[in-house]
């Protein structure tokens, strides 16, 4: 399965400071900045992971272990082990816990899953590594002294293995046609109502009066966890001439799962 978020990202929270100008003093990275991975419940298994210290000094770290969901307003939450729905971060364990990298080093980590054998469907987590606050140059308004750490995290995807029910929901499907210099736009609102995870991506393909394939194009591939909706934007640049059209939408995910829908829409000619 992909392994993206939005599925470009280099590095999870890369950089979260408590003050921005200290960037420079530690720079720090985890890979891989996500695991998709399916387990067998009730038999426990290792995530390998590696923390990579790029600057000039040593490094003190130590991790921690956080749920990962998403909130009313579709952010993702990082809240205490146990606290979400699906959580796997009471399942996990770091080794070790707390270490040094030397400068321009890097530290090799473990992660200990222990699924329960009752687990069914997708559950989630987050695996930080924070480093230690160090003192900066800058002082407050008030003239306290500024510590700054740095925190980045891999994103913790499972699946019970025989256990996935793949199942999505499309709605407001709305496709405004080209005109002038503006192109063709879809856009459509996709709810996971299954079980797991899914990677969902929009494909439009667009067919005129004599079925003949006018245009393609394809959403972004979005990560979406259960009962997650996400909004799906397509956009194709060209322009077609006057005429009955039909746009057909294929939205791909789960395991070769596919769901299609078609649009019939008519570009005007001048008036």
């Amino acid at each position: 399965m992909m392994n993206r978020d939005s599925f470009r990202t280099k590095c999870l929270l890369s950089a979260l400071l408590l003050w921005p100008a200290a960037a420079t003093a530690q720079s720090v990275g985890i890979a891989p900045a996500q695991v998709v991975q399916s387990f067998k419940p009730g038999v426990a298994f290792e995530i390998a992971l590696a923390t990579v210290n790029r600057g000039e000094a040593p490094v003190e770290m130590s991790v921690q272990i956080t749920d990962l969901w998403y909130n009313d307003k579709n952010e993702k939450v990082f809240s205490p082990p146990g606290t979400s729905p699906r959580s796997a971060a009471n399942w996990i364990q770091f080794v070790p816990e707390h270490f040094e990298i030397p400068a321009h080093g890097t530290q090799k980590m473990r992660a200990i899953v222990t699924p329960p054998p009752d687990a069914r469907g997708g559950y989630y987590a987050v695996l930080f590594v924070q480093s230690k606050p160090v003192l900066t140059h800058q002082v407050t308004q008030d003239g306290k002294t500024v510590f700054a750490n740095v925190r980045v995290g891999c994103l913790v995807l499972l699946t019970a293995e025989g256990t996935a029910d793949y199942k999505i929901d499309l709605e407001n499907l709305k496709l405004t046609p080209p005109a002038g210099s503006q192109g063709l736009t879809l856009t459509f609102d996709m709810t996971n109502i299954g079980n797991t995870h899914v990677f969902p991506q929009g494909h439009l393909a667009v067919l005129d009066s004599n079925r003949k394939l006018m245009a393609k194009a394809e959403s972004e591939m979005l990560r979406t966890l259960p009962g997650q909706k996400n909004p799906f934007k397509v956009y194709w640049t060209g322009n077609l001439p006057p005429g009955n059209y039909t746009g057909i939408l294929t939205v791909t995910y789960g395991e070769q799962s596919v769901e299609t829908r078609a649009i019939p829409f008519t570009v005007a000619g001048p008036p």
